[in-house]
């Protein structure tokens, strides 16, 4: 069952498909997230009321804000946030699969749990491991334009690791289909390797700051991003195969033998 349709089908369909990747891995971050966002905060004001005493005493200096959206307008928020991220991110992987389809000769539906594969790889999994997610009490706020700047900087190492072992894997052609694979997780492997060597290590994690929560944020953070994606790849390829099965046309009834 290849991939049909025009790329305005294509792109509807993504854009469903990522506004239900959005809600889930909202739901995801709601009730797996953000218990671990709170804590630490909380740990982040007690470090704060412990360094300036008047502050816990309920007395302020008069040139705190408030911040501009609450704790629980940030944790509504995110299903927003994430629902309209989602159908970018779905709009984007629609344009991929158009052209892809045309270099592939997978099914639909394998062709789109195959792109979201990759796409996890290049824009979560290689950034993550080189400069995971940290909760808001850790990292220097000074330093955030240098971190986003590495961050991207990884993401185009991941869009390159995969594209090297895409290259690889046609490249072997006619072999067999073990060492093509074999082939291409080495070539993202090489990549990977040699990238995460030349990029700085970035540790602004505090000595006192609990290494249980560090992780279990960590944690959170990639299993929300991994159901966005997860998420992303299986509806585009529910979509895809219903669609197809919807426009096939409908099989005559074969007469019963007299």
């Amino acid at each position: 069952m290849p991939l049909t349709g025009s790329l305005r089908t294509l792109l509807l369909r993504g854009l469903l498909a990522g506004l239900i990747a959005g809600l889930l891995a909202a739901t995801v971050g709601y009730f797996v997230g953000e218990p671990k966002i709170d804590a630490a905060i909380a740990l982040e004001e007690a470090a704060a009321a412990h360094e300036d005493p008047a502050a816990s005493a309920g007395h302020t200096h008069g040139d705190e804000e408030e911040p501009l959206v609450s704790r629980d307008g940030q944790k509504a928020g995110q299903f927003l946030a994430l629902g309209l991220a989602g159908m970018a991110f779905g709009a984007l992987f629609a344009a991929v699969a158009h052209y892809a389809r045309r270099a592939s000769t997978l099914s639909g539906p394998a062709l789109a749990i195959t792109l979201a594969l990759g796409g996890w790889l290049a824009i979560v999994a290689v950034p993550f491991f080189k400069y995971p997610a940290n909760p808001p009490a850790v990292g220097d706020p000074e330093t955030i334009n240098d971190r986003t700047l590495l961050w991207v900087a990884a993401v185009l190492l991941g869009l390159v690791a995969v594209g090297a072992a895409v290259f690889a894997y046609k490249a072997l052609a006619g072999r067999l289909d073990t060492l093509r694979i074999l082939g291409g997780v080495a070539a993202f492997v090489v990549v990977v390797t040699l990238g995460y060597v030349l990029l700085p290590g970035v540790d602004e994690v505090k000595a006192d700051f609990p290494a249980s929560l560090l992780w279990q944020f960590r944690v959170a953070s990639l299993a929300q991003t991994a159901t966005l994606w997860a998420a992303l790849g299986l509806a585009f390829a529910f979509l895809t195969e219903y669609g197809a099965r919807a426009s096939a046309p409908a099989r005559e009834p074969v007469p019963a033998a007299a």
